[in-house]
């Protein structure tokens, strides 16, 4: 697969930074953050973004109305990229099993319930907010259980470990990026495809791949 057009379902603190950054980085790709927020949205499109952390600001700039783009049109982000991360909130559940401890999944399955509804091709799906392990799992038994004739789906996790005041800098120049899928042909591929994305500018050797259990596991006890 082409990768050539990229979504971001969340135009948060993980989603904004991340997907400007990849934009910045890599020209030759549309990055296009979508979010239900219409204020969110419109304080991306501003002179004053929603969120501040050093170099942000030059980062969007150099790149926003060129090739990065903030939409709250969600479909139609999802239905023109080949590659959809999904960088939504999980607050912890208010109630029921596990209340207080366990993360609440209701914001990334609704956004695999969007993609399942509205893609009309194949796609790769990367799990990119803060999750607990197993949450690739759901997202994929979410999309195949909806899935339409001819459109595929492989499902990536891609932690993040940003820290608060260096996001940017820990985007620009990450220690390493760690790619969970699984291990069919199809599974590596998708995780050569998010990989080719990295190397616009981080060193191949700090790009590890891995089975998806391990890459999730890694952001729960990795190092923030």
């Amino acid at each position: 697969m082409t990768i050539t057009k990229v979504c971001c379902i969340g135009a948060g603190y993980v989603g904004g930074p991340s997907c400007a950054v990849i934009a910045h980085k890599c020209p030759n790709l549309t990055v296009t953050v979508v979010d239900q927020s219409t204020e969110r949205i419109a304080q991306w499109n501003s002179d004053k973004l929603p969120i501040f952390e050093p170099q942000l600001d030059e980062v969007v700039k150099s790149c926003r109305g060129k090739n990065l783009f903030f939409s709250t049109d969600v479909d139609k982000g999802i239905r023109e990229a080949e590659l959809i991360f999904i960088c939504v909130n999980t607050p912890t559940k208010t109630f029921g099993l596990g209340k207080g401890r366990a993360a609440d999944l209701k914001y990334i399955e609704s956004a695999a319930r969007r993609i399942a509804e509205v893609a009309q091709n194949s796609k790769i799906v990367v799990e990119k907010s803060t999750v607990p392990v197993k949450a690739a799992e759901s997202i994929a038994n979410i999309l195949s259980a909806n899935v339409k004739p001819g459109v595929k789906y492989q499902v990536l996790s891609n932690p993040e470990f940003l820290a608060e005041g260096t996001a940017i800098a820990d985007l620009l120049k990450p220690d390493r990026v760690l790619i969970g899928g699984d291990q069919s042909v199809e599974g590596v591929e998708a995780m050569e495809g998010l990989s080719w994305v990295y190397r616009h500018w981080v060193p191949s050797q700090n790009i590890i791949t891995m089975n998806t259990w391990s890459s999730e596991l890694s952001k729960l006890v990795g190092p923030k």
